[in-house]
């Protein structure tokens, strides 16, 4: 049997039609948690990551912190409790690494070239087809001269996008805008140099990281800086739809086997980037199913829109995870990380506000439309309570039914740095108030 630090490890991989690769992984792991030899399972789940050797590396660091908590016996609730490890292993994407570049450089577009451009187009080729790949390569040479190109080649990357996608993450923009419009709002940059804001701004967003980040990305201009940030947020809501689909199809079935097996099992639900969309996806489940009510939730540097949990983010709208928290999904606590310091959930953001029309200064902060989880917590959600990532050892008051937006400016530096013993310490806080 595998093992993370001393814990019982298992791992099933799901295509991105949200299918059991191997079917021998899946039941390995039903048999192993209907045998009762642990007391609470960890499901842990990865975000944007083509490498499944990056996924699982996170995997092994993340638990590895985990175990020095366990052992330094610093959560009094946890003792006595056998802990198993599975991890989701799902076919995600990164978005392109261009944009991170020198903050307020000047001639920003001419860094993107049209191979930078149709090297891009080329990670759609599985999901556009021979011809379509073809014919949108074909058609970046011409955009800077022909509005006509640049309206089918929008068309073309709409054909990838996912038929439901406007509400709490997406303007009504990017599906409806000709495409010639569409790329002249994305060919001006979010904001005109790496801005002074305060927590919440533009600067918030990454322009203070040293190589730019999402500065960079906002600062990006021209036809082919503006196609560039088209190209991430076709990305974007590409993996948006295959974590839900991944989560509330293959992960929550599969969790329905192991539920069957052993009723009294602790499920305990951990999501990194979209992987947290992929965990709260599987708490909700599909209609008409009842849920498998995992014990806690926690979300680290979530990919999703701080409305995911909301009550009415606009009149008569709810967040599209609304019913988790309104129908009590979870059983215990849900813990949810976030920072200004990440730059990547900060991405996809600044460019949905830009095609919207809403101001520089506003784009993604709290009071955005189109602001992240990850960036500012869970947003006009009532059961949310607002606190700070402490150190490991210190005392949490985490109660079921509620959300705790922890804020990790202190502690999590960047959209992957959530190798922490402080993050360890919060889960293994949260998995003892169960």
């Amino acid at each position: 049997m595998a093992e993370l630090s001393g814990f019982p490890y298992f791992e099933v991989q799901f295509t991105k039609d949200g299918k059991v690769h191997d079917p021998a992984e899946a039941q390995k792991v039903v048999d192993f948690a209907g045998g009762g030899g642990v007391t609470d399972l960890f499901v842990i789940a990865h975000g944007w990551n083509n490498d499944m050797a990056d996924a699982r590396s996170l995997y092994a660091g993340f638990f590895a912190r985990l175990r020095q908590e366990v052992d330094a016996a610093r959560v009094p609730g946890a003792a006595g409790r056998q802990f198993g490890v599975l991890g989701i292993l799902w076919p995600s994407k990164k978005f392109a690494e261009k944009e991170l570049i020198p903050s307020g450089a000047a001639g920003l577009g001419d860094l993107i070239t049209t191979a930078d451009l149709q090297a891009e187009i080329d990670r759609f080729g599985d999901d556009l087809g021979a011809e379509k790949l073809a014919r949108a390569k074909a058609l970046v040479p011409k955009l800077e001269d022909s509005p006509a190109a640049r309206d089918e080649l929008v068309t073309l990357l709409r054909s990838l996008l996912p038929h439901s996608i406007e509400g709490e993450e997406a303007p009504k923009q990017l599906l409806t805008l000709p495409g010639r419009d569409v790329l002249a709002k994305l060919s001006k940059p979010a904001f005109s140099a790496a801005p002074a804001g305060g927590p919440g701004k533009a600067a918030g967003l990454g322009a203070a990281s040293p190589a730019g980040g999402a500065a960079g990305f906002g600062l990006l201009s021209g036809i082919k800086g503006g196609l560039f940030k088209l190209l991430n947020l076709t990305t974007y809501y590409q993996m948006k739809e295959r974590a839900g689909t991944v989560g509330r199809q293959g992960v929550t079935a599969l969790l329905r086997q192991i539920r069957d097996r052993r009723p009294d099992l602790k499920l305990h639900l951990i999501g990194h980037s979209f992987g947290a969309r992929v965990v709260t996806a599987a708490s909700l489940g599909p209609d008409g199913q009842p849920p498998v009510k995992p014990t806690t939730l926690t979300l680290l540097q979530g990919a999703f829109s701080h409305y995911g949990f909301a009550q009415g983010y606009e009149t008569g709208k709810d967040g599209f995870f609304r019913r988790v928290v309104s129908e009590s999904r979870i059983g215990g606590p849900v813990v949810i990380t976030c920072t200004h310091n990440d730059d990547a959930v900060g991405k996809a953001y600044p460019i949905a506000s830009q095609l919207a029309g809403q101001v520089a200064e506003a784009l993604g902060d709290k009071d955005s439309l189109y602001g992240g989880l990850g960036a500012n917590g869970a947003q006009k959600t009532p059961e949310a309570q607002d606190g700070t990532l402490l150190p490991a050892g210190g005392a949490y008051q985490l109660a079921a039914g509620k959300l705790f937006n922890l804020n990790a400016d202190a502690v999590i530096k960047n959209h992957s740095d959530i190798v922490k013993n402080e993050v360890a310490h919060v889960l293994l806080t949260s998995v003892a108030a169960t």
